[in-house]
């Protein structure tokens, strides 16, 4: 199991006990606000279990059948931990509404607002570090897996503060509205992990600030060769893959061509962590003359 997959073991621990606080935080209070809550506990059970599995597909090697990995596996769990999370939000529009028409007396609200307290923390503390080790690792399930925990404490403490403002105030309709709310702002959050997931599985490029930095690394290693062009670039859970053509003088020898490939190639492993490139290398009346010219290459 590597690094990964403990995290992703760990978030579903982490999620089976903050789903127990949140369901007895519903049970002690009978708010749909709360109940809506440990609704969307439920999926992060769901979420966790799904980026678990995809993260150990995902750590396959390549073979015959899958020669560039299986990487990709991660964008999938992603797309489906955003379908779930929008599932929870219809079921928490059913919930609302059902407060809605028939308003429910709030009970016990002080004790279900600190255990939920409690589960929100610890669902806070485990979303930064997922957060962190996502970045580190340059896995899209454990980046989906953070932030959807993160929606979730930013819902969970609109959600106590409103159940505290409804008892306060004495306007119970509140506890409807403030579920409808937090069904709307999940609907919202899993239509955007989709659309980011997505991108990842249309084979979406880098971000521009890497492509321009892989130009820079790309001039600065090529000295010897006239031009590089035609780059594409995309990504594929923590791998960018990288190619383009690289010209050289006609006279060069392929050992000479080979060498300029090998300090390129290593100039951008040591920049960018789990770059994989492929080079094809052309003569010089290949060249196209476009871009700038940096230490004696044109990009």
């Amino acid at each position: 199991m590597n690094k990964a997959e403990h995290y992703a073991a760990g978030s579903l621990a982490v999620g089976c006990a903050v789903l127990g606080m949140k369901t007895l935080a519903w049970r002690l209070t009978g708010s749909a606000a709360l109940y809506s809550d440990a609704l969307e506990s439920i999926v992060n059970v769901a979420a966790s279990l799904i980026a678990w599995a995809a993260l150990r597909f995902a750590a396959r090697p390549a073979d015959e059948s899958h020669p560039y990995g299986h990487d990709k596996a991660e964008f999938f769990s992603a797309v489906i931990e955003g379908v779930l999370i929008i599932l929870a939000a219809l079921l928490i529009f059913n919930e609302a509404w059902l407060a809605w028409v028939q308003p429910r007396h709030l009970s016990l609200p002080v004790i279900g607002i600190l255990v939920n307290a409690v589960a929100t923390a610890l669902n806070g503390g485990w979303s930064c570090i997922l957060l962190r080790v996502s970045r580190r690792l340059r896995s899209p399930a454990l980046q989906a897996d953070g932030r959807h925990l993160l929606a979730d404490v930013v819902t969970s403490a609109g959600i106590a503060i409103g159940v505290a403002l409804a008892v306060l105030t004495g306007w119970i309709a509140l506890d409807a509205l403030l579920a409808a709310a937090t069904g709307i702002y999940v609907l919202w959050s899993g239509t955007v992990m989709i659309r980011g997931s997505v991108g990842g599985l249309m084979d979406a490029a880098p971000e521009p600030a890497v492509v321009e930095r892989i130009r820079t690394v790309v001039a600065e290693a090529g000295t010897g060769a006239i031009e590089a062009h035609d780059f594409r670039s995309r990504h594929a859970g923590r791998h960018t893959f990288l190619q383009f053509h690289l010209v050289v003088p006609g006279a060069m020898s392929v050992a000479d061509a080979h060498a300029i490939c090998d300090r390129i190639e290593a100039a951008l492993k040591a920049d960018i962590p789990h770059v994989l490139v492929t080079i094809h290398v052309e003569p010089e009346e290949k060249a196209k003359h476009v871009g700038h010219e940096v230490q004696k290459i044109t990009v």
